[in-house]
């Protein structure tokens, strides 16, 4: 997802109020870090005391929650978009220590669960509100540990992230976790920073195996430098043909979305932060956007939502995980069927 400064200036003022203000989206970065960010062994650094939480300027992104404090200061801090699975419906968190392709935990190795001892510390840029803690028991080898949270999302770094300010695990669609998720970086309204979404043309097998289809597709994995720039296929939802908002201030923004709750854990929003834009065989007067509950802009096409489907999520390159496909085309949900779309004629 690219990021066009000027409109996502436009759209974080808009959607904000006036919390951060103008000044507080161009500082500095915090210091480097002490230790590497890709260092996973949480178990030999639990921490010693509260962690503070700072918000920067990242190029791409805006301004993103990072670590303020420790050996880990600067380095980036993500959310996980099927974490919601655990406050639904009572599962185990997508990112726990439950078994995966991988054979490493997600929550210590892969994306270290950020951990304090006490009430976190709300730094520069950062809403004190919206800081909190979980407890969590499933960290390999840790016991009764406390996780920070920012607007209820659970909170993690990346091992692939090296330095303070890389965002190697931006948008990153993930089949490794439980369910699959996306991992976002997080700004200091609690929202995802999810860049400057790309809207493009991607021909795939349907159901990994079938004939192939060329379909509307958005770009993911950005900086994921084992698999940079891959595609996956959006959907539309057939619930969604109807319905303004009801709100004067909202209507110019598009159609409501009737995919929310578990519905949007298994079929997540193609997100934005900024105007979209359209690759080549794409209308760029189709697209638009709307806002959702929770402040999020999503990504529409002729005024319909649109959505990614977790079970799509695939990693390619010398790795790879699962398959490229088109999973799922003509699902049929308790929130209606979910369909592909063709390019234009």
């Amino acid at each position: 997802m690219r990021f066009n400064i000027a409109r996502a200036i436009l759209f974080a003022l808009a959607g904000t109020g006036a919390y951060l203000g103008v000044a507080l989206l161009f500082s500095s970065p915090v210091s480097a870090a002490t230790s590497p960010c890709s260092d996973s062994d949480s178990v030999m650094n639990a921490p010693t005391g509260p962690v503070t939480v700072s918000a920067v300027w990242t190029p791409g992104y805006g301004r993103v929650l990072v670590i303020g404090s420790g050996a880990y200061q600067g380095c980036s801090l993500y959310l996980l978009t099927s974490d919601q699975v655990h406050a639904l419906t009572g599962t185990p968190y997508a990112c726990s220590d439950n078994p995966n392709v991988k054979n490493k935990p997600c929550d210590t190795v892969l994306w270290p669960a950020l951990l304090t001892e006490g009430a976190p510390i709300a730094g520069p840029g950062v809403n004190p509100r919206l800081l909190g803690m979980v407890t969590r028991t499933d960290l390999p080898g840790m016991g009764t540990v406390q996780q920070v949270t920012y607007a209820g999302w659970p909170l993690y770094r990346f091992f692939r992230d090296t330095n303070p300010g890389d965002t190697v695990g931006a948008d990153q669609n993930d089949p490794v976790t439980t369910p699959p998720g996306i991992w976002y970086l997080l700004n200091p309204r609690g929202i995802p920073a999810a860049g400057q979404a790309e809207l493009v043309l991607e021909t795939a097998p349907l159901d990994g195996t079938g004939p192939e289809e060329t379909v509307l597709a958005a770009r993911m994995d950005d900086d994921y430098t084992p698999f940079p720039d891959a595609t996956f296929p959006v959907y539309t939802l057939s619930r969604d043909n109807g319905g303004w908002w009801g709100h004067l201030e909202s209507q110019w923004w598009g159609r409501q979305s009737g995919c929310q709750g578990t519905c949007a854990v298994f079929w997540p929003p193609v997100l934005t932060s900024g105007w979209p834009e359209a690759g080549p065989g794409v209308d760029q007067r189709a697209i638009g956007v709307i806002v959702r509950p929770d402040g999020s802009q999503q990504v529409t096409y002729h005024g319909r939502p649109l959505y990614l489907f977790n079970k799509d999520a695939y990693v390619g390159g010398t790795s790879p995980v699962g398959t490229q496909g088109i999973y799922g085309a003509g699902a049929l949900t308790p929130s209606g069927v979910f369909n592909t779309i063709p390019p234009l004629p």
